[in-house]
């Protein structure tokens, strides 16, 4: 693992947790053109589209999420998480390079209201399944630049999250996140490699507060975790993992500090 140190980072101030999705996808409806008087031959656009989305029509299969058409449907998530997934303001989230499921996750949660956010709310309710998974296709094949760690919290910070602290009940948080923090996609677990340290000690903040993203058991995992953490704890390991990322080099490998 590698670890780029830099100055003291000062406190964080607020959180806002603004994931910021638009559809820009069109679906195209075809019918068979029907013989009808002249009288009824010019319908209303607002009844032709009522009778084309009859409800108990069949679906479209989700497909897995296609990149290219995801690129397109992201294209306004630039302005707060950056254009190739890399935000540049601190408090929103890096999405480059997080596992496609676990993006579906998030927006499923924001468009039924068990993860809330007003904004997110908004951008998600008229997304699609298989517009979400496009999204999550097209951050996910983007790579997450490294980010810089304090010097000053990486001891205790490298503890937390390659040990844990087994006097306060806190597991190692790379037993579920990997020693390198890409996360676990087939255990639904986050990539967490060199995200904003700001938006992981917000997070954890607000989990330690009682916040919860559902009532499903991978929902319960952080929060009862975070409760455990005092304020010097989750700053040192959200500043550790800001810092954590694969050396170059590597090729997949875990570097060690």
């Amino acid at each position: 693992m590698s670890f780029r140190p830099a100055g003291f980072r000062p406190a964080v101030v607020g959180y806002a947790v603004a994931l910021v999705f638009a559809l820009s996808s069109s679906v195209v409806f075809a019918q068979e053109a029907k013989p009808a008087a002249a009288a009824t031959a010019a319908q209303p656009a607002a009844a032709a589209s009522a009778e084309q989305a009859k409800p108990g029509e069949a679906t479209a299969a989700v497909k897995p999420g296609d990149a290219a058409a995801g690129a397109g449907k992201a294209a306004a998530c630039g302005a707060c998480h950056g254009m190739d997934g890399n935000s540049s303001d601190a408090q929103y989230p890096k999405l480059a390079g997080q596992q496609e499921s676990y993006i579906v996750r998030q927006l499923t949660s924001f468009k039924s209201g068990k993860r809330q956010n007003p904004i997110m709310l908004g951008m998600a309710t008229p997304l699609s399944e298989q517009d979400m998974h496009d999204i999550g296709a097209y951050f996910a094949s983007k790579a997450s630049l490294p980010g810089v760690a304090d010097q000053a919290l990486v001891e205790r910070g490298e503890q937390l999250y390659r040990q844990g602290d087994t006097t306060k009940g806190v597991p190692a948080c790379m037993a579920c996140h990997s020693i390198d923090g890409r996360g676990n996609p087939g255990a639904a677990y986050p990539q967490l490699t060199s995200q904003h340290a700001q938006y992981i000690e917000a997070t954890l903040k607000s989990w330690h507060d009682g916040t919860t993203w559902g009532d499903d058991a991978h929902a319960q995992i952080m929060p009862g975790i975070a409760k455990k953490l005092d304020a010097k704890d989750i700053a040192a390991v959200a500043s550790y993992i800001e810092g954590l990322h694969a050396a170059e080099g590597a090729s997949g490998a875990a570097a060690a500090k």
